[in-house]
């Protein structure tokens, strides 16, 4: 495998590795307090990870640009129509006008990416533009802090919009560098309480009111109490935890999911994780780990995705499979990834366990990763359509839910890549990139170069200044049908790499010691349910394969799957086979740009 150069003295080397470790706040002590206050993992800071190379680095920046060109004026323009101020700017139009479907509803969400994008990156401009934001919604309070874009709240979701600015206000303070943002926290929650329902209600379906979603606001309302440290915020923060239809029967095991608001209720999965990590009740963990497996067994398409139509289905009735020629809006896509991305985080952090780290890789890269660019002009990409014979598209509204989600989706791609644990780091995704931590006060840079999942092999150089005993953790996916294999500095280890764990490599590090990891891959089929076991997508890997350009019809031939595959040369993660006098082309979903496309097949 060709390594990247990489050019720096070592007492630059020393420097940039112990600042960026300082900035992170990870230390081997404080993974040591971690452990002892319920967790085995803890999430790197944005400013430790740097994605070096790939597709997820080219969406990284992409992303960034598109977000940081927002005008500050039109984003705030209805604010400050609201609050009868001068409000200069054309409409934005969609969803997030004054007469929208929900007035101004992602400014909390726009600035909680930006200021994920300003630490991970350090740049100025994102920076001032979070800084802006914020500074302008304050001036639209008013004396009570009202803080909603409509003059009733009532006609908007003020619950559903209140966790939206407490996240964008908790990141401008904590990854954004604005101390001010902490007391408009306070404000803001206190100036939307009035307009809180009194008691947590639930939800059902994507159509039938009460629309507004209060069980989402826990977790953001334990983190506003624990930067603020008012009490009355934890307090509502247990006032509206869904504990009696949502938490204490996933807990018992009882699938209840079924009939509800998909993304919106894998969100509150996050409010359950975060009330374990504040008062530690197993009832919570117990509903986490059994909410998964549901997820996992009962709801997902191969993809990772779940939700036909918003909704989740009744399990063992071939409801997915069904689905698949009944409807196009299959997963919600960049708002359910935020929701599943953080909810594998809380449980690998949780439980130390790979197997939700393979959860999070599949949906990462089958749906977020093949989500189309934003337009420009407020067109975003909603749905992973799973139709025979689909093409990725706009939502018909401008600014929707998922223009939100999307800008903090691609940001957490760096907090999904590393987990240091008490004594050591585990390599949750393997992506070519950069984690810079410390172990007893040794700074160690983890460098990762590899072209995965295009093929098997991983490299992980560590650099340090001086010789140093921690352990790597590297998971096995799930998706291995055969052992992987693992050296180090070209010796081949005898190393248990069974699959959905973490390999561990205990030793005393040096400078330029190098991990090398193979990975076995080969093409596989995965049937969508278990009523329809010959429906099936072609797995690469952890990634989805479409036929692009596919024929009329293709959907209902059956094909010799995956046998009939061939690799075509030069051109990685592509195959062909010949049907009927017609050649097919199949391809990883997130690449699929404008084409037709086809992902579920049936096989002879």
């Amino acid at each position: 495998m060709k390594q990247r150069a990489v050019r720096f003295s070592r007492r630059n080397f020393l420097q940039g590795v112990a600042a960026a470790a300082a900035m992170s706040g990870f230390s081997s002590r404080r993974a040591a307090q971690a452990s002892s206050n319920r967790e085995k993992l803890y999430e790197l800071d944005y400013s430790a990870v740097k994605i070096t190379a790939g597709p997820l680095r080219d969406q990284f920046d992409r992303i960034h640009t598109a977000y940081l060109a927002l005008d500050n004026n039109r984003l705030l323009k209805v604010y400050r129509q609201r609050a009868g101020l001068p409000a200069p700017g054309e409409d934005m139009g969609g969803w997030y006008d004054a007469d929208g479907f929900v007035p101004g509803h992602s400014l909390g969400q726009y600035i909680s990416g930006l200021a994920r994008f300003a630490r991970a990156t350090g740049n100025k401009a994102t920076y001032d533009k979070v800084a802006q934001l914020v500074n302008g919604f304050a001036e639209t309070l008013g004396p009570g802090g009202y803080p909603y874009a409509s003059a009733r709240a009532s006609t908007t979701w003020p619950c559903y919009i209140l966790d939206k600015f407490e996240i964008g206000l908790l990141d401008a303070y904590r990854l954004g560098r604005l101390s001010s943002a902490r007391d408009l926290l306070a404000r803001v929650i206190r100036g939307a309480m009035p307009s809180l329902p009194p008691k947590v209600h639930d939800r059902v379906g994507v159509k039938h009111p009460p629309y507004d979603e209060p069980y989402i606001l826990p977790e953001n309302l334990f983190n506003s109490f624990e930067v603020t440290g008012e009490k009355e915020f934890l307090a509502m923060a247990r006032k509206y935890l869904l504990n009696k239809e949502y938490f204490d029967p996933l807990a018992q095991g009882i699938n209840a999911l079924p009939g509800k608001h998909a993304y919106s209720h894998v969100m509150a999965l996050s409010s359950a994780a975060k009330t374990f990590r504040v008062d530690g009740e197993p009832r919570y963990l117990e509903a986490l780990r059994n909410a998964w497996d549901m997820l996992e067994k009962t709801q997902e398409y191969r993809s990772g995705g779940w939700g036909p139509n918003e909704t989740f289905v009744e399990p063992d009735e071939g409801k997915l499979g069904e689905s698949l020629t009944s409807t196009h809006a299959h997963f919600e896509t960049p708002c359910g990834c935020y929701a599943h991305f953080k909810l594998a985080r809380y449980l690998l952090c949780f439980t130390g366990e790979a197997r939700y780290g393979d959860g999070l890789e599949r949906l990462l890269y089958n749906t977020v990763l093949g989500a189309k660019d934003p337009s420009g002009d407020g067109r975003f990409f909603y749905y992973s359509d799973y139709h025979p014979s689909a093409q990725k598209s706009y939502y018909p509204q401008k600014w929707p839910c998922c223009s939100g989600t999307l800008v903090q989706d691609v940001a957490d791609y760096l907090v999904g890549i590393y987990f240091p644990s008490h004594d050591g780091i585990c390599v949750n995704l393997f992506v070519p990139s950069e984690a810079d931590v410390s172990f007893g006060g040794v700074p160690v840079r983890i460098i990762q170069t590899t072209r995965y999942p295009q093929d098997g092999e991983i490299e992980l150089r560590i650099e340090t200044p001086a010789p140093t005993t921690f352990t790597v953790y590297a998971r096995m996916p799930g998706w291995l049908e055969s052992p992987a294999t693992v050296s180090v500095n070209g010796k081949p280890l005898d190393l248990k790499t069974e699959r959905n764990t973490f390999a561990a490599l205990r030793r005393r590090w040096k400078r330029n010691d190098t991990i090398q990891i193979k990975f076995p891959l080969r093409l596989r089929a995965e049937a969508v349910d278990l009523q329809h076991p010959k429906t099936v997508a072609i797995m690469w890997g952890p990634v989805m394969l479409a036929a692009v350009n596919p024929p009329p019809g293709l959907f209902a031939d059956p094909l010799p799957i995956p046998q009939g595959l061939r690799s075509v040369p030069y051109n990685p993660m592509t195959f062909e086979m010949d049907q009927a006098g017609k050649r097919l082309r199949f391809a990883p979903f997130f690449s699929v740009g404008d084409e037709a496309y086809t992902t579920y097949f049936l096989k002879t």
